[in-house]
């Protein structure tokens, strides 16, 4: 992908690690210019540590039980520093962190709606989808977002929406929508080594 750079990146993660295995798919492809050079999960038994220790790659287990947001994230976050990430994906983390002066612009999350419909502290997973359904929206999608010291709260970088059919169940939109991050995160990935987003 010419004009593009090769980016590190560090994948943190706390369940199933599908984000994680659609981002090494798209890096198997050649249509990722990415390596993944740590995979951090904020639980121990879970498949997403499998899928980064199948893949040959560093895999750190770190739990933020019994120390606060800020030391917890300086941990997290030298082991990004450490691993020389140029960009850290939030992939299914459910954890608050606070993001150190150094990596302010280099740390993204994907969230599966619209932003900022249904997002913030409690809103992940079938939550979202659930919550989607109730109101009565015809439309949801996914949100590849800047991240900061607040829930789902920094700025959008991209989107994609995903029609909310009538006969609709959680179950189904949410496959629906994670088929839509699949193509969104690998794409923001994509333009911010191409120099397209800031």
């Amino acid at each position: 992908m010419t004009g593009s750079r090769h980016l590190r990146l560090a994948v943190l993660l706390s369940g199933s690690g599908r984000t994680l295995e659609n981002l090494l798919e798209a890096i198997d492809s050649g249509t990722l210019p990415a390596t993944v050079a740590v995979v951090v999960s904020s639980r121990p038994d879970v498949r997403g540590v499998k899928i980064g220790e199948r893949a040959g790659l560093p895999v750190r287990v770190m739990p933020p039980g019994g120390q606060g947001v800020e030391a917890w994230s300086d941990a997290l976050f030298a082991v990004c520093r450490q691993a020389r990430a140029d960009l850290v994906v939030l992939a299914g983390f459910l954890h608050l962190v606070k993001i150190p002066h150094d990596f302010a612009g280099r740390v993204i999350n994907i969230h599966p709606s619209l932003l900022p419909a249904f997002g913030g502290q409690g809103f992940h997973g079938m939550k979202v989808h659930r919550a989607v359904l109730e109101r009565g929206c015809t439309v949801s999608g996914c949100t590849v977002h800047l991240v900061d010291d607040e829930y789902d709260h920094g700025r959008v970088l991209l989107q994609e929406p995903v029609p909310v059919l009538p006969d609709d169940s959680p179950e189904s939109l949410a496959a629906r929508v994670f088929a839509a991050e699949c193509r969104t995160l690998p794409e923001a990935i994509r333009r911010i080594a191409g120099g397209l987003l800031p």
